[in-house]
């Protein structure tokens, strides 16, 4: 019974190191993230444009429910984007902050805030939750992707607990692992925009179960032009051009409108 009584006692503290070195909350938040629709960056160069793909799945509560309103990949600058995994209201929090280091870093210094920068920032942010009392970690995960002015693509992913790795290509959310395994398996580094949306729509498609519905789904890409979202149409087009489409589903599995999920 007292071992369970200090289990609980960590579980509660959001700033408090277990004795084997494991801050709970931090757990907690990853595993609110896996339980979110899974989210695909995919970086590409093929010589003559170099940039990021995201695409965002998603699955509607309802018929009722307007497509738009799921938002899970947001324009940060006009060239960097980021997309999100986890709890909805968490993930806008952090895009709020890189917008606003974003536009520091242009006011600041009169040019746009180079990928890495800017990541750094909002995990500096992040990591604030994971020692401060009487705050919670972040129950979100992030893809911070774009060009920087050398033409110089980057992709960053933005953990729970404040760190940030570099990818070249990654998937967080739900069946975020098998999704993983198909862009290890499947990635070419010199794919030009086109094949890395595909790419990162086959890894949605391996991990899904009858395929894939562009209602509830996004995707954008962030090259040397800058940042560019795709319209539902395009999205339905380039899914059924592929032959990825699947059957309308709603109200079941994975949902990006939840609270604990986006």
């Amino acid at each position: 019974m007292q071992g369970n009584s200090q289990q609980q006692a960590y579980d509660r503290g959001t700033n408090i190191f277990s004795p084997d070195g494991r801050l709970y909350q931090v757990e907690y938040a990853r595993e609110a993230v896996k339980r979110g629709s899974p989210t695909v960056g995919v970086r590409f160069d093929d010589g003559e444009n170099a940039g990021v793909v995201f695409v965002a799945g998603g699955r509607l509560r309802s018929s009722l429910q307007v497509a738009d309103s799921i938002e899970k990949i947001h324009k940060t600058d006009d060239h960097v984007g980021v997309a999100s995994a986890g709890h909805v209201a968490d993930a806008r929090q952090l895009v709020d902050v890189a917008r606003r280091q974003a536009q520091v870093e242009r006011l600041r210094y009169g040019e746009p805030a180079s990928i890495e920068a800017l990541t750094k920032e909002v995990t500096g942010y992040i990591q604030e939750y994971t020692q401060a009392g009487g705050a919670r970690p972040f129950g979100a995960a992030l893809l911070v992707g774009g060009v920087d002015d050398d033409g110089t693509p980057h992709l960053f992913e933005t953990d729970p607990s404040g760190t940030p790795y570099e990818w070249e290509a990654v998937s967080i959310g739900g069946n975020s692992e098998k999704i993983q395994g198909y862009l290890e398996a499947e990635y070419e580094a010199d794919a030009d925009a086109d094949g890395a949306l595909e790419l990162a729509l086959r890894a949605l498609d391996d991990a899904a179960e009858g395929g894939l519905e562009s209602e509830g789904m996004s995707a954008a890409v962030v090259d040397e032009d800058g940042y560019r979202a795709l319209t539902g149409a395009e999205l339905e087009e380039t899914i059924d051009g592929h032959g990825l489409a699947g059957e309308t589903e709603t109200g079941d599995g994975m949902d990006d409108s939840d609270e604990t999920d986006n």
